[in-house]
């Protein structure tokens, strides 16, 4: 994240997207596979880390070496051939919103204080010596006898798909395929993201 400066002096802070260049893998026809969209793969990686099946499917594109590849529906297939280019300011321009998809930070196995913002007991007084961060009461006893689904307790935290919508596109670095969105996004830093852009209302 960094942060820029508006027209009218007013802070804004920013996230900085590479978003390519992404290549067109394939394109999926409404004869072929029932649907539209385009395959883009977008980074590098060895050709040895590639396993066979995917070399040869990256091989009938003419590209090689692709790290990731994610369907999109929101292109206008008819333009676009295998070994394209689709670059940042190919599709996005200043002023647009957008909607950002990954896998938000995993942070483990989290006790209830920081999974659920419970308070906690807040004191030490009256025997309560070592149940400061505990859950407390997780049900009745006699009724109902069992505890509710849904009930807030310890366990993972994060690592789950998580989307942001509505953010707006405030900068745009055509040569290095750079995005500026206002706002923060989703997931640890480096990580893949999918950003789509929201039709204007």
């Amino acid at each position: 994240m960094t942060g820029i400066f508006n027209e009218q002096g007013v802070y804004i802070p920013c996230t900085l997207i590479e978003t390519g260049p992404c290549t067109v893998v394939q394109v999926r026809t409404m004869e072929n596979d029932g649907y539209e969209a385009l395959q883009l793969g977008f980074g590098s990686k060895r050709e040895k880390n590639i396993n066979k099946p995917e070399t040869g499917h990256l091989q009938k594109a003419g590209v090689s070496g692709i790290r990731d590849l994610r369907e999109f529906r929101s292109y206008d297939i008819s333009s676009y051939k295998p070994g394209d280019t689709i670059s940042a300011s190919d599709i996005f321009a200043i002023g647009d919103k957008v909607r950002v998809t990954t896998d938000s930070k995993g942070r483990g196995f989290q006790g209830v204080m920081k999974r659920h913002h419970f308070g906690g007991v807040g004191m030490q007084t009256h025997g309560q010596s070592d149940r400061q961060r505990a859950p407390g009461s997780i049900g009745g006893s006699s009724y109902p006898s069992r505890v509710f689904p849904g009930t807030r307790m310890a366990g993972r935290m994060g690592g789950k798909k998580t989307t942001v919508r509505n953010l707006q596109v405030v900068g745009l670095l055509a040569d290095k395929n750079v995005l500026i969105v206002k706002g923060s996004v989703p997931g640890a830093p480096n990580c893949i993201v999918e950003i789509l852009k929201q039709p204007k209302r």
